[in-house]
C-alpha cells in the first residue's frame, strides 16, 4: 500500500496575543493520497487559512506530525523547506498575486528564474502552461489588461509551469462573478482528472467545495464533519 501523499497527524498551532494564547488548530489529522481533490470548508476564523500555511510549508505547527511524500516536515531546514515548496508544491491565491508591470508570460516564468531555468526553455515552459489554461492569446499583456478570470488563469499558469505535484488554492473563486468561477474551477479539474495534479483548496462556498473528491469541514479549528461528495456535473 502506498503513502499518502500529504499526512497531518494531530496538529496544533497556537498563537499569542500580548498575555493571550490563541489556539487556531487544536489536533488536526488528515491524509490526502496522490491524486485527490480535496475541499477545506469553514466559518471565519475556524483555521482553514492555517491549516493551508502548514499543508504549504509557509508555517509551522506548535505540535504535531507533518510528512510529504513520506519526508517529515518538521526536520527540513528553512532551505529545505524552500526548495520542498518550489519543487512539490504550487500555489493559487483569491487576488492573484501577480506583479503588475510585468506581463502574462513573465509572471508565469518566475517560478522558472527561481530554479534557474534560462533562456528559450524558460520561455517556452511558460508558454505551455499560459496555453494549458487557455491564454494563448494574452502571452504579453499586462494584468491590468487582463479580466478577473484571465488573471487568475495566469496565476494557475504560473501555479503548474514548474510541473508540482500539489496545487494549494487559497479561495481561488472568492474575488470572481459565478460564470468565472465555474471556468476556474474546470480548469482545476481538467488538471486533477488529465495531469494527475492534487489538489487541496480552501473555500466559504459549498457549490465550488463540491468539485473536490472530499469535504473536511473545519470549526474551531478541528476537523467536524468529512465529507465524500459526488462531483459536480455541468
Amino acid at each position: 500500500m502506498s503513502l499518502p501523499l500529504l499526512k497531518l497527524v494531530d496538529i496544533t498551532r497556537s498563537y499569542k496575543t500580548g498575555q493571550i494564547e490563541v489556539n487556531a488548530l487544536n489536533g488536526i489529522s488528515l491524509e490526502v493520497n496522490d491524486g485527490e481533490f480535496i475541499s477545506i470548508m469553514g466559518p471565519s476564523g475556524s483555521g482553514k487559512s492555517t491549516l493551508l500555511n502548514i499543508i504549504g510549508c509557509l508555517d509551522k505547527p506548535t505540535s504535531g506530525s507533518y510528512e510529504i511524500a513520506g519526508k517529515k516536515v518538521e526536520k527540513l531546514r528553512d532551505w529545505q523547506l524552500s526548495d520542498l515548496r518550489n519543487d512539490f508544491i504550487g500555489f493559487v491565491f483569491q487576488n492573484f498575486h501577480l506583479l503588475s508591470h510585468l506581463n502574462a508570460l513573465e509572471n508565469v516564468e518566475l517560478p522558472l528564474i527561481y530554479k534557474g531555468i534560462l533562456g528559450q526553455k524558460r520561455k517556452k515552459m511558460a508558454q505551455d502552461a499560459l496555453e494549458a489554461v487557455g491564454l494563448a492569446e494574452r502571452f504579453y499583456h499586462l494584468p491590468s489588461q487582463l479580466s478577473g478570470g484571465e488573471q487568475q488563469r495566469v496565476a494557475i499558469a504560473r501555479a503548474i509551469v514548474t510541473n508540482p505535484s500539489v496545487i494549494l488554492a487559497d479561495e481561488p473563486t472568492g474575488a470572481l462573478d459565478s460564470h468565472t468561477s465555474e471556468n476556474i474551477m474546470n480548469i482545476f479539474r481538467r488538471l486533477n482528472e488529465e495531469m494527475g495534479i492534487t489538489i487541496v483548496q480552501v473555500t466559504h462556498e459549498k457549490n465550488i467545495s463540491e468539485y473536490g473528491d472530499k469535504i473536511y469541514h473545519l470549526l474551531d479549528g478541528r476537523i467536524n464533519e468529512i465529507e465524500k461528495v459526488d462531483r459536480v456535473i455541468n
